[in-house]
């Protein structure tokens, strides 16, 4: 099969979806049409040049692969790139987007921009995980976009490997657990949700807020460091499977926020509600096909502090209230993102994308 994707093993939820997908296909047979999985780091580089030379089936991870061009080209490259995406007129955009890169992971102005339409033209299909993505994908010339959930595999973690996991990091059983899982960046919003959490301290002075996976950033990975050494914080590196499978038995609830978005679907949300565990998530068209009792939402902006907490006290004084939200995530993510089901609409994906 000509699949395209970061090698196994690699610091990547991209790596372990395309590994696991891959093995479902083979069931299917050989078909001729290559699957590039695409996403927003310089991991993808080689993946993407191949999509442009050779080109298939895309299935964007990301659908603003802005900072990935900011991180592979050089300035003279950058503008070129952004000048095909939205035209000469705004050439001196890409400049000031340029000289201000430093900026690039908290402006929302870069997310503005995803800059997909040089892949998006050439690929005989786009795949996407969420309407987001597909909407972004249309606007920048993808002929044909089809929208394929998200899939998830049970884990089989059980209440005693979560127990271990909670005496290794010191969380006491009774003690409201909070968890931010994966590449960690500032779109994560992981400093509004410290903010919250010492808020939430004040409240209920037991509880606890794991914070595990890779900084992307120098700047954010310095301030994590000195959060580490605040009361309740607890921060690890990069989880491997096993230690994901027993954070997730571990914790009372995921905080996964996102913003500004960039059209993506997080594994990590769909793995921790499949589990039966109560998410917060970011309102946006990333989210809308959840139900509204699978999960808790904060709006982006103004109302996320608040909203944030709130969600933050309900987990940690109503458990049960918590619990129920996780079993609705779970039947809903068991009944909607099967990894069968979307390995046999991959399939009908890549076969059509073959004889076109």
């Amino acid at each position: 099969m000509k699949l395209h994707a970061p090698p196994p093993g690699s610091h990547s939820g991209v790596a372990d979806y395309a590994a696991a997908l891959h093995r479902k296909l083979l069931a299917f047979g050989e078909p001729p049409a290559p699957l590039y999985h695409l996403g927003n780091n310089g991991l993808h580089a080689e993946i993407y040049r191949q999509s442009l030379v050779s080109p298939g089936v895309i299935v964007l991870h990301d659908a603003v692969l802005h900072h990935f061009f900011l991180g592979t080209l050089s300035r003279e490259e950058y503008i070129e790139e952004f000048v095909h995406n939205y035209g000469e007129w705004r050439r001196h955009v890409a400049d000031d987007l340029w000289a201000e890169r430093g900026n690039s992971a908290v402006s929302p102005r870069y997310f503005e921009f995803p800059m997909l339409r040089r892949v998006a033209e050439r690929s005989r299909a786009v795949i996407v995980h969420n309407h987001g993505a597909a909407r972004i994908a249309r606007d920048h010339g993808a002929r044909e976009v089809h929208i394929i959930p998200h899939f998830f595999e049970p884990t089989g973690a059980d209440t005693a490997e979560g127990a271990i996991f909670r005496h290794r990091i010191g969380a006491a059983t009774a003690s409201p657990l909070f968890g931010i899982f994966g590449y960690l960046r500032e779109t994560k919003r992981v400093l509004p949700c410290l903010r919250a959490f010492h808020s939430l301290r004040q409240l209920r002075p037991a509880a606890v807020l794991l914070i595990a996976g890779d900084a992307v950033s120098p700047n954010l990975a310095r301030l994590l460091e000195s959060e580490a050494a605040q009361p309740g914080v607890i921060r690890l590196p990069h989880l491997t499977e096993a230690e994901l499978r027993s954070a997730t038995a571990a914790i009372d609830c995921c905080i996964n926020l996102r913003y500004p978005a960039a059209g993506e679907t997080s594994g990590i949300a769909v793995r921790m509600m499949g589990a039966g565990k109560p998410v917060i998530l970011t309102t946006g068209l990333e989210n809308n096909d959840i139900p509204e009792s699978a999960c808790l939402r904060v709006s982006p902006g103004i109302a996320e502090a608040a909203e944030l907490l709130d969600h933050m006290i309900l987990v940690s004084e109503f458990p049960r209230t918590a619990k129920d939200i996780g079993n609705q995530a779970r039947r809903h993510i068991l009944g909607h993102h099967t990894l069968d089901a979307a390995a046999r609409q991959y399939w009908q994906v890549m076969c059509a994308a073959s004889s076109s």
